[in-house]
């Protein structure tokens, strides 16, 4: 039985996944391997969830890789508007969803697609 998942992206360059993930969506290293120099590995927390990234030439993850990352924001139109205005391509701008969730679609520098949601608030109870 599976007790628990850990995703690891495999990139061709740390340095720029590190600006997407870390520093476009604000994820913080948990855990860098090796501890000096460039990593080739790294740990990050976002949020209560964990994903790894794992540096790797030839790496197939991105466009058509068949992978979908989904990232619960605080604010989906401000985290869409950061990405974007930091060169990072907005695939699907923000739009509220029929299932409840505000949501947008943008990519890593190398391809791979990122859902970002956020729960729409119900209105509140007319009377």
């Amino acid at each position: 039985m599976i007790e628990s998942a850990f995703p690891i992206v495999e990139v061709p360059d740390m340095e720029a996944a590190l600006r997407f993930y870390r520093d476009g969506l604000g994820a913080t290293v948990t855990y860098r391997y090796p501890p000096e120099g460039e990593p080739l590995f790294a740990t990050l927390q976002a949020g209560s969830s964990q994903v790894g990234l794992g540096l790797a030439d030839g790496s197939t993850a991105g466009e058509g890789a068949g992978i979908l990352l989904w990232f619960y924001v605080d604010d989906v139109d401000a985290v869409t508007a950061s990405l974007a205005e930091a060169g990072f391509l907005v695939v699907e701008e923000p739009t509220d969803s029929d299932w409840g969730e505000r949501v947008s679609l943008v990519t890593d520098p190398f391809g791979t697609r990122v859902r970002l949601g956020q729960p729409i608030a119900p209105p509140p109870d007319e009377e």
